[in-house]
């Protein structure tokens, strides 16, 4: 009975390797189906992007208006896009930026706090590229918005009135 007991031990492992080994098999079949399926629709959603005019730069997508118009005006227009005003985070975003060749918002403005300045998305600036003499509020006038020009190898940003009439950049962000 010892040798019977050691033999349906054996048995009993067998059997039950084989449902692990099945089931092993058929989750990973589950996963390669799952990541199929999300490869297919972030693929369609990026293509769905690029149809409408969007330009892919690390981890977000930006688009670039053809018209100009005010700040507030700019941002509604991001805004029903499902993106808000770029925040420029990074050097390399600020290089990205400046390749399109035009001024345009940004989703930076002062606060009522004069010279505390913030991104759209609430967060305080930490990092700026700001031009010669910026922010200046030149001519006592009130400069609350920002816009990035191109024509500088780095620090491009000026501040002017909000209702000014610019192109503007829109950022959509992939990851949160």
């Amino acid at each position: 009975t010892k040798q019977n007991k050691t033999g349906n031990d054996f048995l009993y492992g067998c059997v039950a390797g084989r449902k692990l080994a099945r089931l092993v098999a058929v989750s990973f079949g589950l996963l390669c189906i799952l990541q199929a399926a999300v490869n297919i629709s972030l693929r369609f959603a990026f293509y769905q992007y690029f149809q409408q005019g969007w330009v892919y730069f690390r981890p977000s997508f930006y688009y670039i208006s053809s018209i100009a118009k005010s700040w507030k005006d700019s941002r509604d227009d991001c805004l029903q896009r499902g993106a808000d005003l770029a925040i420029i985070n990074t050097k390399e975003e600020q290089d990205f930026t400046r390749n399109f060749k035009k001024v345009m918002w940004i989703g930076l403005t002062e606060t009522a706090i004069k010279g505390t300045w913030k991104w759209v998305d609430g967060t305080p600036l930490s990092k700026s590229y700001w031009g010669p003499d910026e922010p200046n509020g030149f001519e006592g006038k009130n400069e609350d918005c920002v816009e990035i020009n191109f024509f500088d190898f780095e620090n491009s940003w000026n501040d002017i009135p909000c209702e000014n009439q610019n192109f503007w950049i829109c950022e959509k962000k992939l990851v949160s």
